[in-house]
């Protein structure tokens, strides 16, 4: 999964968000990105806000735990999880 980097304690995810979807949505790999679809337009950090909320519920994991850490204001976006990088992995393997 080349989208996905590994740490101790958390995995770096390369993602691009398409804001404004007719729902919030996990598409797949493009690019060697994870490619979500969120439903909040890209103005004053409301796609980043439900990016991170739409992550945080899928994974079953609090927002804090959740960090853009490049990107803020791109489609392209680099995305720290803290938590076991192996159940991490095994989470997004099923969209490769």
């Amino acid at each position: 999964m080349n989208f996905l980097t590994s740490h101790s304690d958390s995995v770096d995810i390369q993602l691009t968000i398409q804001p404004r979807s007719s729902e919030n949505k996990i598409v797949g790999v493009m690019d060697a990105r994870l490619k979500l679809k969120i439903k909040a337009p890209p103005v004053d950090g409301a796609a980043n806000k439900m990016c991170i909320q739409f992550l945080s519920k899928s994974l079953h994991i609090p927002k804090s735990h959740i960090e853009i850490i490049s990107g803020e204001s791109s489609r392209k976006k680099q995305v720290r999880i803290m938590g076991d990088p192996t159940e991490l992995k095994n989470f997004f393997k099923s969209f490769v």
